[in-house]
């Protein structure tokens, strides 16, 4: 315990899944968090059982007017940001590009994409003030080869576009002691993917090397070492986290 002291971080998507165990584990390893969503009944919930280094603040990450709310709500309650977890995300409808609709697909992009952009760009000034940050931006391993198994250009166009963000922006602002990574997750369980799978994850499975899903808190150990100074040197990576599924 103790790998994240000092640190102010704000979690996006902090509700549910992957976001929630973030939050989970982050203030258990002594953050300070700033969980949003748009999802308040959960979200306060979680805040509440987390005690004092949690609060939650309703959100929506396409909105750049919520994030500058969100930067300046954090930094009044905890001090300047030093970690960004970039985690909210959609998938978006199935369908042939060319049957694809139009505001579904725009709607991916700003909750997947866009939404990483007002986030640093809200956050970056914080880390400067703090003297660095550490800022991890959520792709999927279909950001790294399109093996979604059906037709879904929304969600794998932004996956690839969080993971060409990372690096421009880690060049960008290594010079500030900013440190920008993005994470590529397989099959994780959690409530989006339940959705999208409509099954328990036996045939997902016997498609994975480790013959298995993850839970999500797997995930959030890989998060708290790129947000603690454990990581001090890694900046502009992939991080894959899909045991061994993108390797075959």
């Amino acid at each position: 315990m103790g790998r994240l002291d000092g640190k102010v971080a704000i979690i996006t998507g902090a509700a549910q899944g992957m976001g929630e165990a973030h939050a989970r584990r982050f203030v258990a390893e002594g953050a300070q968090v700033v969980m949003t969503d748009i999802n308040d009944v959960d979200g306060e919930k979680i805040a509440a059982e987390l005690g004092e280094n949690a609060r939650f603040i309703k959100a929506d990450v396409t909105s750049l007017a919520d994030w500058r709310r969100v930067v300046a709500e954090t930094e009044a309650t905890f001090g300047p940001v030093t970690v960004l977890i970039n985690n909210a995300g959609i998938i978006g409808p199935i369908a042939e590009t060319v049957e694809l609709d139009e505001e579904a697909y725009l709607q991916v992009c700003a909750v997947n994409q866009h939404s990483q952009f007002y986030g640093m760009k809200c956050v970056i000034p914080s880390m400067q003030q703090a003297g660095g940050g550490s800022i991890v931006n959520v792709s999927s391993i279909a950001g790294i080869v399109s093996i979604v198994g059906s037709p879904n250009l929304a969600y794998v166009g932004s996956k690839f576009a969080s993971r060409g963000m990372t690096k421009h922006v880690a060049i960008q602002y290594g010079k500030d002691n900013i440190r920008v990574n993005s994470v590529h997750p397989g099959y994780i369980k959690t409530p989006m993917m339940a959705a999208a799978t409509d099954e328990e994850g036996g045939g997902i499975a016997a498609m994975i090397p480790l013959g298995r899903m993850a839970e999500p808190d797997e995930v959030s150990r890989l998060m708290v070492w790129l947000a603690s100074d454990e990581s001090s040197y890694i900046t502009g990576t992939e991080q894959i986290i899909d045991a061994g599924l993108t390797a075959q």
